[in-house]
C-alpha cells in the first residue's frame, strides 16, 4: 500500500509542485489549499505524513500542527516562506519533525519526506506483531523501540517520530556522548542536516519537557557542552 501524505499550502503552485514529486515517487497526496478543508482529511484518512506551509489565511500551519498532535504521531514537515528562526523553532515545539524553507529544492523535500517515513514506518505499531521486543530502559524511562512507546514511570509519554528517534539512540548508548552531528546523521542518513545542529537542540528541548527534565537540572539528558547530549 502507497504512503498517504497530506500537503496543505495555499500558493496553488507549490502545492501542485509537491504534488506532482511525491506523485513520481509513487505516494498517494491528499492536496489541499487551506487548512479548513484538510481537517476532514486528517479525521478520515489514515495518513503516514504531513506537509504544512505555516502562512496561510484564517487558519495556519501552527494550528493544524496542533491540531494533529492531539491525537496522531505521524511525522509533520512544515514549510516557512522566509528563514526565520522563531518560525522553525514554534513549528517544532508543536511537534512537527522538520522544517523547509522557500525557495526549496523538491528533491530536498523529496529526501525529508523519506527520511521521516523511514524512520516512522520502522517503529509503527501498526506494522509489529505482538512481541514488543527489547525494552531501552533507565531510572523509570522505558522505550520500546518495536512498539514505538515510551513510559515515565510506567505512565506512557506521547513522542514524535523524531523525539523517540533520539530518544532510542541516547538509551541505546546509554553512558556514552553522542554529538549533534551524529545524531543527525542516525536519523536523517541526509547531506541536507549536516550544516546546522539548531534542530536537534530544539528537539531535545521538546524531549525534556514531555520526560519532565531540565537542561539545568538534568535526570535524563544531559548536556555535554561542545560535545553533544548523553543519558546516565
Amino acid at each position: 500500500m502507497n504512503d498517504k501524505i497530506l500537503v496543505v499550502d495555499d500558493e496553488h503552485d507549490i502545492a501542485d509542485l509537491i504534488e506532482v514529486y511525491l506523485q513520481n515517487e509513487n505516494y498517494t497526496v491528499f492536496k489541499f489549499y487551506s487548512a479548513k478543508d484538510a481537517l476532514a482529511c486528517i479525521e478520515t484518512e489514515e495518513l503516514d505524513l504531513a506537509i504544512l506551509d505555516i502562512m496561510m489565511p484564517e487558519v495556519n500551519g501552527f494550528a493544524l500542527c496542533r491540531k494533529i498532535r492531539e491525537k496522531y504521531t505521524f511525522p509533520v514537515i512544515m514549510l516557512t516562506a522566509k528563514d526565520e528562526e522563531t518560525d522553525k523553532i514554534t513549528g517544532l515545539t508543536l511537534g512537527a519533525d522538520d522544517y523547509v524553507t522557500k525557495p526549496f529544492r523538491p528533491l530536498e523535500l523529496v529526501a525529508r519526506v523519506k527520511a521521516q517515513l523511514r524512520r516512522y514506518k520502522k517503529y509503527n505499531p501498526s506494522q509489529e506483531g505482538t512481541d514488543t521486543g527489547p525494552v531501552l530502559s533507565y531510572s523509570g524511562l522505558e522505550v520500546k523501540p518495536k512498539t514505538h512507546e515510551c513510559l515515565l514511570n510506567e505512565k506512557p509519554v506521547s513522542l514524535t517520530p523524531t523525539e523517540f528517534s533520539i530518544l532510542r539512540i541516547l538509551l541505546e548508548r546509554k553512558g556514552t556522548v553522542v554529538s549533534a552531528e551524529a545524531l543527525f546523521h542516525e536519523i536523517w542518513r541526509d547531506e541536507y542536516y549536516s550544516k546546522s545542529n539548531n534542530t536537534i537542540t530544539v528537539h531535545i528541548r521538546h524531549l525534556r519537557e514531555k520526560i519532565g527534565d531540565t537542561a539545568d537540572e538534568p535526570k535524563y539528558i544531559k548536556t555535554i557542552w561542545g560535545v553533544g547530549y548523553k543519558i546516565g
